[in-house]
């Protein structure tokens, strides 16, 4: 799924120099003896190591790694961290929710006086002062739930599909946001009182705890802080279009499971490939029929009006990016991104729709296989070869939420 506050035809852009998200001071709500942390993965190799290395470094009061079906040494590794390892059940389909919930459950097990919990993606490494910020924040606000800040993608210059990614992740601070993404600290009451995350959930199960979360009187924060690195490793139009097909899997199950006649939560973002799909050429069929009785020759232009139309579309994303400062070049992949991506988003709805007729649950979507040898993800962007995004083709599997 995308972070909070995320729009998909008109995202924020990061802010400006003079006001940057910086690592948090040292000082109040710098103790982390009461905050946990669960890391999840699969088959994410040398990220993973990133990941554990940033938790077990912040002296926090214990750190579980909830590992699915990995192949790749990922058990092996976090056990030699120090860092207490969750199996999940090989009987049952693999889930994040499952993995969180797994990972949750093991931590309560360990240290139940912990007070918050940091949930993080196997291929995220936490950022220097975004514990310290977030458990400060926490506290400060007895009634926030969970708090979240600035996912980044550690290689958005490897490919146009980083680049995206990167764009999706950036959404603005608010201390009342809609919901969190994969990478958040949440507060171990407010969990407990919403039983954990949606385990039959396999895309957008984050947003998801948090539609409940809300309904329950909790709130959602988005601070300005630096908060993990990520890795998505999209070097092929196949990672990104799987991607895509989950996001919308994950837009018709949350309309479908809350759906309400007083107001249905991510209705608007199920309906919107429907409505960018089928729009236009209805439009365009209408305008060319009445041409017909005018013109035989315009009528004939319809192809052209209806290529008019989507690039009138994604003109008017590009335009949104460029008012928040962005170049020409980003601007128009992500309009360009917008647009062709409410294909792939409307398959993910046909896929959960095909699934629920036949009573079947929809398999794990992933859309990114193990890392390559040889690179230093802890290293800043760009400075070792090997990225994580040249694996071979062939260890990417089908489909996730998701982000």
């Amino acid at each position: 799924m995308n972070q909070p506050g995320y729009d998909p035809d008109a995202m924020t852009m990061p802010l400006p120099d003079s006001e940057q998200r910086t690592d948090a001071p040292p000082g109040s709500g710098a103790d982390l003896s009461k905050v946990g942390a669960v890391a999840i993965g699969r088959n994410e190799g040398e990220r993973l190591k990133a990941c554990l290395e940033s938790l077990v470094s912040a002296g926090l009061a214990q750190v579980v790694y909830v590992d699915s079906g990995s192949t790749d040494g990922s058990r092996s590794l976090a056990t030699s961290l120090g860092v207490d390892v969750v199996e999940l059940d090989l009987r049952f389909a693999f889930t994040a929710a499952r993995a969180r919930n797994a990972g949750f459950e093991r931590l309560m097990e360990l240290r139940d006086d912990v007070e918050f919990v940091q949930f993080v993606d196997g291929d995220c490494a936490v950022r220097d002062g975004w514990l310290a910020a977030a458990a400060a924040a926490l506290r400060a606000d007895k009634e926030l739930a969970g708090v979240t800040g600035r996912r980044r993608e550690r290689y958005p210059d490897k490919s146009v599909y980083n680049l995206v990614c990167d764009m999706e992740w950036d959404a603005p601070a608010s201390d009342d946001a809609g919901w969190f993404g994969g990478d958040a600290m949440v507060r171990v009451k407010a969990l407990k009182q919403a039983e954990g995350y949606n385990p039959r959930v396999i895309a957008g199960e984050e947003p998801e705890l948090c539609i409940r979360l809300r309904r329950d009187g909790w709130r959602i924060a988005i601070l300005p802080r630096e908060m993990t690195w990520h890795d998505a490793a999209m070097t092929r139009f196949g990672q990104w279009w799987k991607r895509s097909v989950r996001a919308g899997h994950a837009y018709r199950e949350l309309a479908t499971i809350h759906r309400s006649p007083d107001h249905t939560p991510f209705a608007r973002e199920a309906l919107r490939p429907w409505l960018w799909l089928l729009g236009p050429p209805v439009a365009v069929a209408v305008a060319t029929t009445v041409l017909a009785f005018v013109s035989p020759w315009l009528a004939s232009l319809g192809s052209l009006m209806l290529l008019g139309v989507y690039a009138l579309l994604i003109l008017k994303s590009a335009k949104w990016r460029l008012s928040r400062g962005d170049e020409m070049k980003q601007a128009v992949i992500w309009g360009v991104a917008c647009t062709v991506g409410k294909l792939p988003e409307a398959v993910g709805q046909c896929v959960y729709w095909w699934n629920r007729w036949r009573g079947r649950d929809t398999t794990l979507i992933e859309y990114k296989g193990p890392p390559a040898p040889g690179r230093a993800p802890g290293s800043p962007p760009g400075s070792a070869p090997g990225n994580a995004g040249d694996q071979d083709p062939g260890n990417a599997t089908t489909d996730k939420p998701a982000e």
